[in-house]
């Protein structure tokens, strides 16, 4: 990875999902902006915020989807990334950072 790119992989559970009443909403079905979370595989040299195996949250327009052995990545800009769920700050709160 170059510069301040990040590989991402993302969640399965990304696709279709359930409204609190148990209805299945589609992946295909119209949401307004909705923002998805996905996993980080690897990250460029000027990355400073974010590490691999972090959980980013960002928004899916904003992406280039890269295929590699067989498996689909999403490449994104450290700038285009709207928060991250850290596991290493288990000890200081939420680990959500905004």
């Amino acid at each position: 990875m170059l510069n301040d790119r990040l590989l991402v992989s993302l969640d399965a559970a990304a696709g279709e999902r359930r409204s609190s009443a148990g209805i299945v909403i589609p992946a295909t079905a119209a949401v307004g902006k909705r923002l998805a979370w996905a996993d980080v595989v690897a990250t460029g040299q000027h990355v400073r915020q974010v590490e691999v195996g972090d959980r980013v949250l960002f928004d899916p327009e904003e992406r280039a989807e890269v295929e590699l052995e067989g498996a689909t990545y999403l490449l994104l800009r450290e700038k285009d990334v709207h928060a991250v769920a850290a596991p290493r700050s288990a000890g200081a709160g939420t680990g959500l950072y905004l």
